[in-house]
């Protein structure tokens, strides 16, 4: 029987070589996100706190409502979100502020969040507050925070990213799978997906070729 040649012994070894790139390529890839570093919006209700999917400057609150912010670290929005650890009784918040005609009052409650919400070693964490805001009948969320919690910082896409001017640097930044933000230039915004990765890209490209080339050898092997 006549020996096998070497183009018929190339596919067996093509083979291997394309699962093994594929491997390290997928090994390589960067971990899940666990979450960001935010600000999340609540509002009070009879059975706690119900998760706000409008934005501060679109929602209006009604006159005798509750705004609850929390600062931590959680999934990219939804119920799932940290709540604020306390709650907040409009009664009790805004019972020293008088009713004035014409104007609306709302109760705001701020949970800056824990050492490890702010990620930043040191960092000082202001503690709990409320605050009831006087404002126009159809004054926005953002609007009313305005009024009682300056200064806000925003993004260029207008997420909101400090109250009380905390903190003091970043913006929704994401939180890897070990529970701590990625180097510096690493980090994405939480609605603001990170660009694809270049090296999985070539990775994928050079498993491509390699599979292509593999096919192509099969191809020539049942040529007569």
């Amino acid at each position: 029987m006549t020996p096998p040649t070497r183009a018929h012994r190339r596919p067996a070894t093509l083979l291997p070589l394309v699962v093994g790139v594929l491997l390290v390529v997928l090994g390589a890839a960067p971990a899940q996100a666990s979450g960001y570093r935010y600000w999340s919006f609540w509002r009070g209700a009879d059975a706690g706190w119900a998760y706000q999917q409008q934005g501060p400057s679109v929602a209006v609150p009604p006159d005798g409502a509750v705004d609850g912010w929390r600062y931590a670290v959680s999934p990219d929005g939804g119920q799932d979100a940290a709540k604020p650890r306390t709650g907040g009784s409009f009664a009790e918040v805004c019972a020293t502020t008088p009713v004035q005609e014409g104007r609306k009052r709302v109760a705001v409650v701020l949970d800056f969040g824990t050492a490890e919400d702010a990620g930043a070693a040191g960092a000082a964490v202001p503690g709990p507050r409320t605050a009831c805001a006087s404002v126009a009948p159809r004054a926005s969320s953002a609007e009313v925070l305005a009024a009682v919690a300056p200064p806000l910082r925003y993004d260029t896409n207008g997420l909101l990213c400090a109250i009380a001017g905390y903190p003091q640097a970043g913006c929704a930044d994401q939180v890897g799978a070990a529970g701590a933000a990625g180097p510096a230039g690493a980090t994405s915004s939480a609605g603001h997906g990170g660009g694809p990765d270049i090296g999985l890209i070539a990775g994928g490209a050079l498993v491509a070729v390699l599979a292509g080339g593999a096919v192509w050898q099969a191809r020539r092997r049942r040529t007569p």
